[in-house]
């Protein structure tokens, strides 16, 4: 699949333990697996997480580094958030991306598929990968700062190419030849966009890309089901100007996926990377997921940015909930004390003064054709097993929080 010159990477690993130990292996390509053993009934669960993991280094290799060691301590906390919450299938957002997959790997030889503080390991034999729009030159000064090579000039913000790149892990086969990415679709062919083109000047307005990093559609067969899980890392709505480009793009990367759950006129313009167009078939099953840089009430996103998916016809919100993120509203007050939305609903630790306060922007959002079992936010309240794996800035995992919810799915 072409996609700026570089084709998304799946990799595949050995079988979970127990068969390893067994001596059964995984076939080498990931369509032709097997089927898992089916549960007693129709259907079985499917936990479903997106994790923003911060696991992101300020220069081009470092993270591989210190995932080499096996005993970075912030990577070996965030493996234990993964262990301690077990899902089937997660995005991991601000993961570097590297070419060959190599930081993928390391992750989880040596981090995952190891007993972190005793904690059971965790065996993904699916993951896939691909490139993203940060760090990546655009050659124009689009900061208008002076200077066309700075962070702020890449496609998407960022000091190297791949980073704050995604991941997405699953125990479940991942289709990878029906991956479909977004990576250059561009942000002028949405009809009725918010591209300031005032502030970019009308011929860089029309080559600039839509996905401050990118947005994938990536299939994952389960049982008898297949489930589309369309991951993105939408742009923070601030660190702009008064012409608001941030926000606008933070709302139009998020409408993309409202166009796209809405087949016919509406999602005709978009085209992924191979040149397909369109949207997702009706009839198609899918779970929205990621770090998407919206609350519904509070903080600086374009007004109604998430709601296009909040309330959008296909999709259901369960409102993941937990009481160390009320707790935390409470305690570090600030901007926490005029927010309007339900403070358990929280997903992200950010700054109370200044700053937006704590926000639900991470989320798991189904098709309203799945019947949903549970939904959490993995924030214990202080003093709780697991509260020193949130904590408090400078925190020992990340600013962000794993958001989960299971699944009934047709076995």
């Amino acid at each position: 699949m072409h996609n700026g010159g570089m084709t998304p990477r799946v990799t595949r690993r050995r079988a979970l333990a127990a068969a390893a130990a067994a001596g059964f292996g995984l076939p080498a390509v990931a369509e032709a697996a097997p089927k898992p053993s089916r549960p007693r009934g129709r259907f079985q669960n499917l936990r479903v997480a997106t994790y923003n993991v911060s696991l992101h280094r300020a220069e081009q290799g470092a993270l591989l580094e210190d995932l080499a060691t096996g005993e970075d301590p912030q990577i070996r906390a965030v493996a234990e958030v993964i262990q301690l919450n077990n899902p089937d299938v997660i995005l991991l957002n601000e993961f570097d991306h590297d070419e060959d997959g190599a930081g993928i790997d390391l992750f989880r030889t040596k981090y995952l598929e190891v007993a972190q503080n005793g904690k059971s390991p965790v065996f993904y034999p699916y993951a896939f990968t691909a490139p993203v729009n940060t760090g990546v030159p655009s050659g124009h000064d689009l900061d208008q700062d002076g200077a066309t090579d700075g962070p702020g000039d890449a496609w998407g913000f960022g000091e190297f190419p791949g980073q704050y790149g995604m991941v997405i892990l699953s125990r479940h086969p991942i289709l990878a030849q029906q991956a479909r990415t977004f990576q250059n679709l561009r942000w002028a062919d949405m009809p009725s966009n918010l591209l300031p083109t005032e502030f970019y000047g009308s011929e860089i307005a029309g080559e600039l890309r839509l996905s401050s990093k990118s947005h994938w559609d990536v299939p994952v067969r389960v049982g008898s089901s297949t489930v589309h899980i369309l991951a993105s890392h939408p742009t923070p709505p601030s660190f702009d100007g008064p012409e608001k480009r941030n926000q606008r793009r933070n709302s139009d990367e998020i409408r993309l996926w409202a166009d796209y759950l809405s087949p016919g006129e509406r999602s005709r313009w978009i085209v992924d990377d191979a040149g397909e167009k369109g949207g997702l078939a009706s009839r198609e099953q899918f779970v929205v997921l990621g770090d998407l840089n919206a609350d519904p009430f509070d903080g600086d996103s374009w007004p109604g940015a998430i709601d296009q998916l909040l309330n959008h016809p296909r999709v259901q919100d369960t409102a993941p909930r937990s009481e160390g993120a009320a707790e935390a509203a409470e305690q570090q007050g600030g901007a926490n004390a005029d927010h309007r939305g339900d403070p358990r609903c929280d997903t992200a630790d950010f700054s109370d003064d200044p700053g937006p306060g704590n926000l639900r922007v991470d989320y798991v959002l189904p098709a309203r054709t799945f019947q949903v079992v549970s939904s959490a936010v993995y924030w214990p309240r202080e003093g709780q097993p697991g509260s020193e794996l949130t904590g408090v800035d400078p925190f020992p995992t990340s600013d962000h929080r794993l958001v989960r919810v299971d699944l009934q799915v047709q076995s």
